[in-house]
């Protein structure tokens, strides 16, 4: 699949832009501030309905306008389509000229893989980072895990209001028991739909680390959750639910996921170097595309903000020497060499975009 046009209007610092994409490397390079980042956001959140930079929509919208568009044109291997993003007051999204009712309908449409400078912090921070990328991945290939995780932390809301209500009001805490049966019956098939993708990342990631690093290192993967028996998990919330009163909050479940990944035996957030753990972020990232690609017959579309400034020169030959048959959206602070012609750049200035080549 890849983007034909893009059409931006009071998007941050964009006025009025249209930019025609190529169907293989498009690189967008300019000093910082200028809009290269927005540009990416902008497909980003065409693709998931948010932002990877901010939860309010506001600030998306330019300085003294009332609202921001972004329009998108892609072509798949079986049809053609058009997102448009309203953002004003409250959000409105369009897939081919209707109105959508739910966030579910939207994914999947446009599939994408990113990296930014941050997405280091995937593996370096804390267990949240962790759950986004699944989170991330997983919905734009089965938009009811979205669904599903979404009743999960409503359910789980409530269950932590009601634990303070026991605390401050001395409500009945048998009542919890409703909360932990709806809790685990979410948590469950979350759990399935996360088991599922992190053994697809396993099949993918060892063969792709040992090229990137010509062989050098073996990585490994390990998904960590309490959450793979239901009855066990509501056995877990009965014997913790002195403390979580105490706490007011639920202290286990699906929620407090995460995985931990390996090079050489040796946990990588705690032995990894810095070089590591940039490799280990691209075989992830890498083993993402292709479960996308054997999920849905194509490959998503790849990018990358201000990425390749991370990677020395070797890095990045490695990387895009597996990237087959994918457009590419680059941004970056200079022009770079690519052993490949096919490739389109562009010029970015104070929201404007330059076509050079």
């Amino acid at each position: 699949m890849w983007i034909e046009n893009i059409k931006i209007n009071n998007f941050r610092n964009y006025d009025n832009e249209e930019i025609n994409l190529g169907k293989n490397i498009n690189i967008f390079y300019g000093e910082n501030a200028q809009g290269k980042t927005n540009i990416i956001e902008s497909i980003f959140l065409s693709s998931m309905g948010k932002s990877f930079r901010t939860n309010k929509d506001k600030e998306m919208i330019n300085l003294n306008k009332e609202k921001a568009v972004i329009e998108i044109s892609f072509v798949k291997s079986d049809r053609e389509g058009k997102v448009k993003i309203e953002l004003s007051n409250k959000k409105s999204i369009y897939l081919n000229g209707i109105k959508l009712k739910k966030l579910s309908e939207l994914l999947g449409n446009i599939n994408i893989v990113i990296f930014t400078p941050d997405d280091i912090n995937i593996l370096k921070g804390g267990p949240q980072n962790r759950r986004r990328f699944l989170d991330i991945m997983i919905s734009q290939l089965k938009p009811n895990y979205m669904y599903n995780l979404s009743l999960y932390l409503k359910t789980l809301e409530q269950r932590n209001n009601y634990l303070r209500q026991i605390k401050e009001e001395n409500k009945d805490e048998n009542l919890l028991e409703i909360w932990d049966e709806k809790l685990a019956d979410y948590a469950f098939i979350i759990f399935e739909y996360r088991n599922e993708f992190i053994n697809k990342i396993k099949n993918k990631i060892k063969s792709i680390h040992k090229d990137i690093t010509n062989e050098k290192e073996d990585i490994e993967i390990e998904y960590i959750t309490e959450c793979n028996n239901k009855e066990n998990y509501i056995e877990l919330l009965k014997k913790r639910r002195k403390l979580d009163i105490i706490k007011g909050y639920t202290t286990k479940g699906i929620h407090r996921d995460d995985f931990n990944i390996s090079i050489n035996d040796k946990q990588l957030n705690i032995y990894g170097s810095q070089g590591q753990h940039r490799t280990a972020i691209l075989s992830l990232k890498l083993s993402e595309l292709n479960i996308i690609y054997e999920e849905i017959g194509e490959y998503p579309i790849l990018l990358l903000d201000d990425f390749m400034s991370e990677l020395d020169e070797n890095r990045r030959k490695q990387f895009l020497k597996n990237i087959k048959n994918t457009q590419i959206i680059i941004t970056c602070t200079e022009k770079f060499n690519i052993e490949n012609n096919n490739f389109l750049i562009y010029n970015v200035k104070e929201g404007k975009v330059f076509k050079e080549k």
